[in-house]
């Protein structure tokens, strides 16, 4: 049995009815899942998976993993595990993920995908356009202040909202089972930025985004119809990706990503590895910026993304949330160019499959782009 001793707040009603190796499941938790509300919010589909709420847990996404290594079978229905708090949860590149107990939505889905790993190209990306698509159905007071950070960082005015982990437990010759952690901020992230701030050395060499809070665009946020709304659209994604991979995506992503057009630093393994004009993702999810000399593909890999240093980054405290306004500030004049003729939005064909990070890309390859113009800001504010 998993140790724990519950938060005072926990109302004394609550009642344990079930221990598992994993964590201690509830019938309820404070600050958690409502079951019957979920049911009546859910679509069919996802109204069918399995669902369990623990209070403590050390990852949801280890304890699916765990789950489907000792009970290997196809197929299976999808499941849910969400926990009020986590002791080791992590992210990409096995950082690790902060949360609050209590103020954040932590879950993970496991879901037998029907295609081979070498066929899962994209996919993270795809579902981090997804769970913007199915946030955006809450009645926040701006949708337009969800946005993604490449490959699915979620972000709210800039600031980093949810995080997004892929992991797959195993595969068949045709299918492989997924397990996909959320992550999700919900109520005050005072706490949170602080831990940040004292923990900074331990995401060195990148740098942190500081956190938001869905709260700050829907003052009545609470973990329930948080979860139906993704769980809903995690089941269309999920189903539309199997069927079509990353191509039916790319122009949704796209029209959400917050560093369209602006200089980025690519760095790994602690060293800058290509600079350039985001503008784009190819059909395989890779990145296109755009140097003076060169189109650059950039695969997710082992590698991060951060604004350049010569985009201008203020942050102030509003309300216990942290909001970002960014802006191009003395970009150098050969990028400055390229935004001007290539209007932040070009499309490559396709390029052969790298196992390097970074790719260059011939730029006779570029074609006109498609969607709208990003204005040079984290998050759009026209009309």
């Amino acid at each position: 049995m998993f140790d724990y001793s519950p938060p005072k707040n926990l109302p004394s009603i609550l009642s344990e009815t079930s221990v598992a190796s994993h964590g201690s499941i509830l019938a309820a938790v404070d600050g958690g899942i409502e079951r019957k509300r979920l049911l009546e919010l859910l679509d069919p589909q996802p109204s069918r998976w399995a669902l369990e709420v623990v209070y403590k847990t050390g990852s949801t996404n280890a304890d699916l993993a765990a789950q489907l290594k000792a009970a290997r079978w196809i197929p299976f229905n999808p499941r849910v595990r969400v926990a009020y708090s986590q002791t080791a949860g992590r992210g990409r590149r096995s950082r690790p993920w902060l949360d609050s107990p209590g103020n954040a939505l932590l879950f993970s889905l496991a879901h037998l995908m029907p295609r081979t790993p070498d066929r899962l190209a994209g996919l993270s990306l795809a579902l981090g356009a997804t769970i913007v698509e199915g946030l955006r159905t809450l009645p926040l007071d701006d949708s337009r202040r969800l946005l993604i950070k490449w490959p699915n960082d979620i972000l709210l005015d800039g600031a980093k909202l949810a995080g997004v982990l892929v992991e797959t437990a195993w595969s068949t010759r045709d299918s492989t089972a997924l397990i996909v952690g959320v992550g999700l901020n919900i109520n005050s992230v005072d706490g949170l930025a602080k831990q940040i701030a004292s923990s900074f050395e331990t995401f060195l060499p990148t740098f942190p985004l500081m956190p938001s809070a869905l709260s700050s665009a829907w003052p009545n946020a609470s973990p329930t119809p948080v979860l139906g709304a993704v769980l809903n659209a995690l089941a269309v994604g999920l189903e539309r990706f199997g069927q079509y991979g990353f191509g039916p995506f790319r122009d949704a992503w796209i029209a959400v990503h917050a560093y369209m057009g602006q200089e980025v630093v690519i760095s790994g393994q602690g060293e800058e590895i290509a600079r350039g004009i985001v503008y784009s993702v190819d059909e395989q999810g890779r990145l296109l910026i755009r140097t003076p000399q060169e189109i650059l593909a950039i695969a997710a890999g082992d590698v991060s993304l951060r604004l350049s240093e010569n985009v201008n980054i203020s942050a102030q405290q509003a309300s216990g949330v942290f909001t970002y306004e960014a802006y191009i500030n003395e970009l150098p004049a050969a990028n400055t160019s390229i935004i001007g003729q290539y209007s932040s939005r070009l499309t490559t064909g396709a390029a052969p499959v790298s196992h390097l990070s970074v790719t260059t890309l011939a730029s006779s390859s570029a074609q006109p782009a498609t969607g709208c113009a990003h204005k040079q800001q984290l998050y759009n504010d026209d009309a």
